[in-house]
C-alpha cells in the first residue's frame, strides 16, 4: 500500500510539474499582449503620437540619396555575409550562423539538448553506433595499391601532378614502421662500432629510412643498409658461407626490407621491381627460418619472428601482384592461394581481394564464387570489392537478356530480382562506385589507403574492376537501370540504413585528406544549402534591387513606400478603431489619468 501511495504522490507531482512547465511556455505570450496594452493606454502621457509625428516629419525631409545609400549598404553587408557563409559551408559543411546559434545562443536561452540519451538502453545503443562509426571511418591499406617508382612516379613525370597526398604517404610510412621494424632492433649491435670494425647495423639504417620524408634520402639509406649488411650478418649466420653468399656473380644479402624499399620506390618498371622483390624473398626466407626456430626463446625473438613474418608475406604478395601486372595471371593466382594457405591468420593484408581480381581476369567465375562464399560473411568486414563482385556474378546470369522495357511489362523474374537486390546491396555499401563504373566521373590513380564506403574506395575498386564489368555483356546496362533505386529505399541514409549501418558522416573529410586536390571528391548524401545562405542570398538580391530602383525612380519608389507602409499598418489601425468604439470613453479617460 505504501508503494501505491508513493506512486500516486509521484504521479500527482509530475502532473503539477508538467502544468507549471506548460504555463511558463505560454507566459511570454501573455506578457507580450500586456505590454502592447500598456503602451496603448499610456500613449498620451508618453506622447507617442507626437513622437511618431516627429519621426514621420524627419523621414519626409530625407532625400532619395539617403535611401539609395541605406539599401546599397544593406546589400553590401548581406553580400559579405553571404560570401563568408558560402566559404564556411564549402570548407566545414555547415552554416556558421546556425552553428553559433546552436552552440552558444541556445544554451543561453535555456535550450535543452534533445540528443542526450534518456536511459541506459539508449546509452548502449549510442555506444554501439559510435563504435561502428569509428570502425567504418578507419583508414585501411589499399590491397591493390600501385608501385611508387614504377607507376605513381611515372604519372608525375608525364602529367606534373602528384597523385599521392602527404597524409596518404605519412600513413604508409607508419605502416612500414609497424610491419618492417620491431622494438628489439635497437638491442642489436648498433652502428656506433662502424668506425672501428667496419660493421654497422642495417636495421638501424632501415628504421631511419622508413622515417624519412624525402624519397632520395630513403633510397640512400636503403643502399647504405645493403652495403653494411654482409659484414653485420656474417657472425649471426655462420652457415651462410662465402660460396652461398654469391650466386651467378651476384652478392646475396639478407636485409630484405632494404630491397623492399628499393623495389617500391627506386625501380622504374615492374620488371625491375620484380627482380628486387625476388632478391628480397631470398633474404626474407633466411631471416624467417632463423627467427622461426628461435621465437620461443623470449619476447625479443618473438617480436623479431612477427616482423619477419610480415616482411615475408608482404614480399610474396607484391611478387604475385608483379606477376599479375606482367600478364602471368595464373602464376599470380597460384602464389596468392599458396600465401593464403600458408598464412591463413594474416587477414590484415586482404589478399583475397587481390585473388578475386586475378580470378575475374581469368574469367574463373566459379572460383570467384567460392572465394566469396568464404569471405562474404555477415561476421566479416565488408568491402566494395566483395559487395560489387557478388553483384557482378548475379548480374552476369541475367544481364545479356535484360531489357528494361520487357521487365516493366512482364515484371522481374527471380534471377533478375536477385541481381537487382545484389546491386542495391552494393550501392548501399558504397554509393560512389556506380558513377565511376558508368564513366560518369573520371578516374584517377587510386591512393595507397582507402576509406571503406568512401570515394577513395570507389576509385580503387573501379580502377581495377571496370574492365571486368565491361567484359560481362549487359552488366553495366543493368547497373545503369537499377542503381538509383537504392536511394528510394534509404531516404535518410545518415539516420538509418537498410542492409548496413547508417552511412558514416566522416567520409568526406577523410577522402579529402586521402585524395589529391585536383580530384573532385564525391559526396553522399548531397548536402542541402543551409537556410541562412538562402536567406542572405535573398536579402542581398532584394536590397540591391531596391537600391537600384530607388536610384533610378526616386519619386515612384517614394509612392510605393508610402503605400506599403499604409497597407502594413492598416490592420492595426482597424483594430484600434474597433477597440475605441467598443470600450466606453470614460474608461479610457480614467486609465489615461492613472
Amino acid at each position: 500500500m505504501a508503494e501505491v501511495g508513493s506512486g500516486g504522490g509521484g504521479s500527482l507531482a509530475e502532473q503539477l510539474k508538467s502544468c507549471i512547465v506548460w504555463s511558463w511556455t505560454y507566459l511570454w505570450t501573455l506578457w507580450f499582449f500586456l505590454m502592447l496594452f500598456l503602451v496603448y493606454v499610456l500613449r498620451v502621457p508618453l506622447k507617442i503620437n507626437d513622437n511618431l509625428s516627429t519621426v514621420s516629419m524627419f523621414l519626409n525631409t530625407l532625400t532619395p540619396k539617403f535611401y539609395v545609400a541605406l539599401t546599397g549598404t544593406s546589400s553590401l553587408i548581406s553580400g559579405l555575409i553571404l560570401i563568408f557563409e558560402w566559404w564556411y559551408f564549402r570548407k566545414y559543411g555547415t552554416s556558421f550562423i546556425e552553428q553559433v546559434s546552436v552552440s552558444h545562443l541556445r544554451p543561453l536561452l535555456g535550450g535543452v539538448d534533445n540528443t542526450a540519451p534518456s536511459n541506459s538502453t539508449s546509452n548502449n545503443g549510442d555506444t554501439d553506433s559510435n563504435r561502428q562509426s569509428v570502425s567504418e571511418c578507419k583508414v585501411w591499406r589499399n590491397p591493390l595499391n600501385l608501385f611508387r617508382g614504377a607507376e605513381y612516379n611515372r604519372y608525375t613525370w608525364v602529367t606534373g601532378r602528384e597523385p599521392l597526398t602527404y597524409y596518404d604517404m605519412n600513413l604508409s610510412a607508419q605502416d612500414h614502421q609497424t610491419f618492417f621494424t620491431c622494438e628489439t632492433d635497437h638491442l642489436r649491435p648498433a652502428d656506433a662500432s662502424k668506425k672501428d670494425c667496419k660493421i654497422g647495423n642495417p636495421d638501424i639504417f632501415m628504421q631511419k629510412a622508413w622515417r624519412e620524408r624525402n624519397p632520395q634520402a630513403r633510397i640512400s639509406a636503403a643502399h647504405e643498409a645493403l652495403e653494411l649488411n654482409e659484414g653485420f650478418y656474417r657472425p649471426l649466420f655462420p652457415p651462410l658461407q662465402a660460396k652461398r653468399r654469391t650466386q651467378n656473380g651476384i652478392k646475396l644479402t639478407i636485409c630484405a626490407t632494404a630491397y623492399i624499399l628499393l623495389a617500391e620506390e627506386e625501380a622504374t618498371t615492374i620488371v625491375e621491381a620484380e627482380r628486387l622483390f625476388k632478391q628480397a624473398l631470398k633474404a626474407g626466407e633466411v631471416c624467417y627460418r632463423r627467427s622461426q626456430q628461435l621465437q620461443h626463446h623470449g619476447a625479443q625473438y618473438e617480436a623479431q619472428h612477427r616482423r619477419d613474418t610480415n616482411v615475408l608475406v608482404y614480399i610474396k604478395r607484391r611478387l604475385a601482384m608483379c606477376s599479375r601486372k606482367l600478364g602471368r595471371t595464373r602464376e599470380a593466382v597460384k602464389m596468392m592461394r599458396d600465401l593464403m594457405k600458408e598464412f591463413p591468420l594474416l587477414s590484415m593484408f586482404n589478399i583475397h581481394e587481390n585473388l578475386l581480381e586475378a580470378l575475374l581476369e581469368l574469367q574463373a567465375y566459379a572460383d570467384v564464387q567460392a572465394v566469396l562464399a568464404k569471405y562474404d560473411d555477415i561476421s566479416l568486414p565488408k568491402s566494395a570489392t566483395i559487395c560489387y563482385t557478388a553483384a557482378l556474378l548475379k548480374a552476369r546470369a541475367v544481364s545479356d537478356k535484360f531489357s528494361p522495357e520487357a521487365a516493366s511489362r512482364r515484371g522481374l523474374s527471380t534471377a533478375e530480382m536477385n541481381a537487382v537486390e545484389a546491386i542495391h546491396r552494393a550501392v548501399e555499401f558504397n554509393p560512389h562506385v556506380p558513377k565511376y563504373l558508368l564513366e560518369m566521373k573520371s578516374l584517377i590513380l587510386p591512393p595507397e589507403h582507402i576509406l571503406k564506403r568512401g570515394d577513395s574506395e570507389a576509385i580503387a575498386y573501379a580502377f581495377f574492376h571496370l574492365q571486368h564489368w565491361k567484359r560481362v555483356e549487359g552488366a553495366l546496362n543493368l547497373l545503369h537501370c537499377t542503381w538509383e533505386g537504392t536511394f528510394r529505399m534509404i531516404p535518410y541514409p545518415l539516420e538509418k540504413g537498410h542492409l548496413f549501418y547508417p552511412y558514416p558522416i566522416c567520409t568526406e573529410t577523410a577522402d579529402r585528406e586521402l585524395l589529391p586536390s585536383f580530384h573532385e571528391v564525391s559526396v553522399y548524401p548531397k548536402k542541402e544549402l543551409p537556410f541562412f545562405i538562402l536567406f542572405t542570398a535573398g536579402l542581398c538580391s532584394f536590397t540591391a534591387m531596391l537600391a537600384l530602383l530607388t536610384h533610378q525612380f526616386p519619386e515612384l519608389m517614394g509612392v510605393f513606400a508610402k503605400a506599403f507602409l499604409s497597407t502594413l499598418f492598416a490592420p492595426l489601425n482597424f483594430v484600434m478603431e474597433k477597440v475605441e468604439s467598443i470600450l466606453p470613453s470614460s474608461l479610457w479617460h480614467q486609465l489615461t489619468r492613472i
